[in-house]
């Protein structure tokens, strides 16, 4: 008899509680238990895959490659059309359980992450068909440049957004013509069993998107460690990436490492200071839980009393509370580890002499429920000003002149984002400045998919986004053919 594959009800939805390996549901494993963060209440258990199904999910992707990658482009669109819908069709499911848990605004996931979830595959299965061989003529000979699919794609996500990242990742890795093996956060890994569903009602061939449950040490590694992956893409903290980076190294497999930031919010004295204090408090959304918000404010001297009580004005205002209600504005920190590094981060900023301006303490509704918080008056090398908080926690310096902010935005070891505020002559020329992977100016959050993402030094390695994450997930090859008749010679060069 065929074992019954465990589901668990989110609201109304049912998620498959198992592992999506070579098409088939595969219960297996010791379980751990997943909680929401809206009220830590227990969302059920999920299998952690062993050495050996992961084993047998790159085995299966590595099975499933040469059928996939010789579709082409033209073959593999209508899988991931088909995928796409798929997407589309589950919204509902996708948004009620990423809600419950990640604690994601449902309204967010509704109208922005779940549309956009589906457009990663769409897009990026039609900007594949543009992948056409590019020619450069030399004196010698045409070369032919294409872009071959690599292999298996090991792609790990984080807890903030995994199916918006997830999608991010293999839209382009699948387009592409590569097999994936998704390896969701433990903390929220259900958004990713519907996704496994999702690729099953699409018909995606079978070994070609695989999904393993488990934890970063165990069942992370195991998959990493691989040496019959062609790449790893990896979204999460600095120090799981340099673990990751050191055993693909032992294995020469190219990475793509997204790690956050510490990014700086400038506002110049010829800011639209209404603008910027409304877009100051957006950095609060999904409680700071958001790599590329801007969490360090620097604020030129002469506008920081006003622009402080714009934005105040408008924080106070913020509706904290369950992430189901359309009327809130900020939901839960994601689990009771990270309400614990976010609280130890505002303690010792307290202690070592910061002031708040705002906040500064946990927020009555609930046990992972935080005020946003302002600290202003730190020292340049304080630890609340270089380190990633991860929490709705925001730093805030003043500044004299360009040159001082230039230098403050790139006092930090991260690179990956930026907000600049200012008459845009004047704010362009300040950003270009400042060292970090892109910037927006007197704006926040616009995000194209054929721009590229990603960010400098402690911020991560690689790009991602169009023909950027087309370079990543492909071997570049030259074909080449001579313009003269070639003579075999030990003096030809």
């Amino acid at each position: 008899m065929t074992k019954a594959i465990p589901t668990l009800s989110i609201g109304d939805h049912a998620v498959r509680a198992a592992h999506y390996v070579n098409g088939a549901w595969v219960d297996e494993g010791a379980t751990f238990q997943v909680f929401s963060p809206i009220d830590q209440g227990m969302l059920g258990s999920m299998p952690e895959a062993s050495d050996l199904l992961v084993d047998a999910a790159v085995d299966g992707a590595l099975a499933a490659f040469p059928a996939w990658a010789a579709l082409g482009a033209e073959g593999r669109l209508p899988y991931l059309q088909r995928f796409a819908d798929a997407i589309v069709d589950r919204a509902e499911a996708f948004a009620q359980v990423e809600s419950h848990d990640a604690g994601v605004l449902l309204s967010r996931l509704q109208h922005g992450i779940i549309p956009r979830a589906a457009l990663n595959i769409r897009w990026f299965a039609e900007a594949a068909l543009k992948l056409q061989d590019k020619e450069l003529a030399t004196h010698q000979a045409h070369h032919y440049v294409r872009h071959d699919p690599a292999g298996v794609c090991a792609i790990i996500t984080p807890w903030n957004s995994p199916l918006m990242l997830s999608t991010w990742k293999a839209g382009p890795a699948l387009a592409a013509g590569n097999s994936v093996v998704i390896k969701p956060p433990e903390w929220a890994p259900l958004g990713c069993s519907i996704l496994a569903q999702a690729a099953e009602a699409a018909g995606i061939p079978p070994g070609v998107f695989n999904v393993v449950h488990g934890h970063g040490p165990t069942t992370g590694a195991r998959l990493v460690a691989n040496p019959r992956l062609s790449r790893i893409s990896f979204t999460g903290s600095v120090p799981t990436a340099k673990i990751i980076a050191k055993v693909a190294a032992e294995n020469l497999i190219p990475c793509s490492l997204e790690l956050g930031g510490k990014s700086p919010f400038i506002v110049l004295e010829d800011a639209d200071l209404d603008l910027a204090a409304a877009t100051g408090a957006l950095q609060y959304r999904n409680a700071t839980q958001v790599c590329l918000a801007g969490t360090r404010f620097l604020v030129h001297e002469q506008v920081r009393d006003a622009f402080v009580e714009k934005m105040r004005a408008i924080v106070e205002q913020l509706v904290i509370g369950d992430p189901r209600d359309t009327a809130t504005e900020i939901g839960p920190i994601i689990h009771p580890r990270q309400f614990e590094k976010v609280q130890g981060y505002v303690e010792r900023a307290k202690a070592a002499g910061a002031r708040l301006l705002w906040g500064g303490e946990p927020h009555p509704f609930g046990p992972l429920y935080y005020k946003p918080t302002m600290f202003t008056d730190v020292a340049p090398d304080a630890e609340i000003v270089q380190e990633e908080v991860f929490g709705p926690v925001l730093v805030m310096q003043t500044f004299t002149d360009d040159a001082e902010a230039v230098r403050l935005a790139n006092d930090t070891v991260y690179g990956l984002g930026g907000v600049c505020f200012g008459e845009v002559g004047h704010a362009r020329a300040v950003a270009e400045q400042v060292r970090t992977g892109f910037i927006w100016i007197n704006s926040f959050g616009i995000r194209d998919l054929a721009a590229p993402f990603g960010g400098r030094g402690q911020s991560g390695i690689g790009r991602e986004g169009g023909d950027y994450s087309f370079e990543f997930f492909s071997d570049i090859k030259d074909v080449i053919v001579p313009t003269a008749p070639f003579k075999a010679s030990f003096a030809h060069r």
